[in-house]
């Protein structure tokens, strides 16, 4: 179990996989009425109720929630949410992002139409895959592992758990980041990127877009500086050279792109490393 109190949060930045990015996990006891929002996030967040009862409120939709249920708030997505006033609820979080993490929730019947979580069989190892990432913190690829075990036990235990009607367009999605991991570093756009998929270029972008939450060429800016972000602590190539080397044709572009994502310049976050 997480360490009994009020509030308590571990912060990582687990950002190699390519399946998701892992950024914290905690737990937290309401007080009556406490509340949160209204608030938009710029990543996903995933809550499991622990104990007691409150409300969420998404758009124009409330969705009342107790013990053992969860509800996801997307990322960009207007949300509230408010503890009950005479059994306030205690809850655990995941923040997590990434590629497939809207995909994988809304395999578990989680999107942002319906934000909730309702388990049909014990769901008690959902909150032990957060609790377990909590005390290992500081092992990344036992929390990667630990993620996927989330999702797992998220989908195999949802009412709403998607079995038979997976859109196949998932597989054009699917084909576009493939191609994207395998060809970033080369001089590759969204034209190319369609062209692989079979694909005509607004076509994809819309099936992507609603499949992930990013365009195919907001993915491709966000997994090549990824990569950089790779290079510049592993390796002590250049920054001409780490620009080529994932996808960019001068440094000054790459520079520029790399300060849009990481609010900072390659060669301050080489320095921030110790590696300048």
């Amino acid at each position: 179990m997480i360490v009994t109190g009020v509030d308590k949060v571990k912060f990582v930045d687990y950002t190699k996989s390519n399946d998701f990015y892992l950024f914290e996990v905690g737990k937290y006891k309401c007080g009556p009425g406490y509340s949160y929002g209204p608030i938009v996030r710029t990543r996903t967040i995933f809550h499991y109720v622990l104990s007691g009862k409150g409300h969420l409120v998404i758009g124009d939709k409330r969705f009342d929630i107790h013990e053992h249920q969860g509800f996801l708030i997307p990322a960009r997505v207007k949300a509230y949410y408010e503890a009950d006033t005479e059994e306030p609820w205690e809850y655990a979080w995941i923040h997590v992002d990434g590629p497939r993490t809207l995909e994988l929730f809304a395999s578990a019947g989680i999107t942002s139409e319906n934000p909730i979580y309702n388990p049909v069989s014990d769901s008690s190892m959902v909150y032990e895959c957060i609790a377990e990432i909590f005390r290992n913190s500081d092992r990344e690829c036992f929390c990667y592992a630990k993620v996927y075990e989330f999702f797992d036990y998220l989908i195999a235990t949802s009412e709403n758990q998607v079995k038979n009607d997976v859109d196949p367009r998932l597989a054009y999605v699917k084909s576009a980041i493939s191609f994207i991991r395998l060809k970033y570093s080369e001089p590759i756009g969204v034209e190319e990127i369609a062209a692989a998929c079979g694909l005509n270029r607004s076509y994809l972008t819309r099936l992507f877009k609603h499949a992930t939450g990013y365009t195919p060429q907001a993915y491709l800016a966000s997994y090549r500086i990824k990569k950089a972000s790779e290079l510049l602590q592993e390796t002590s190539e250049t920054i001409n050279s780490i620009a080529f080397l994932v996808g960019y044709s001068d440094s000054f572009t790459f520079s520029k792109a790399f300060k849009r994502y990481r609010n900072e310049s390659p060669s301050d976050y080489r320095k921030k490393l110790g590696k300048g």
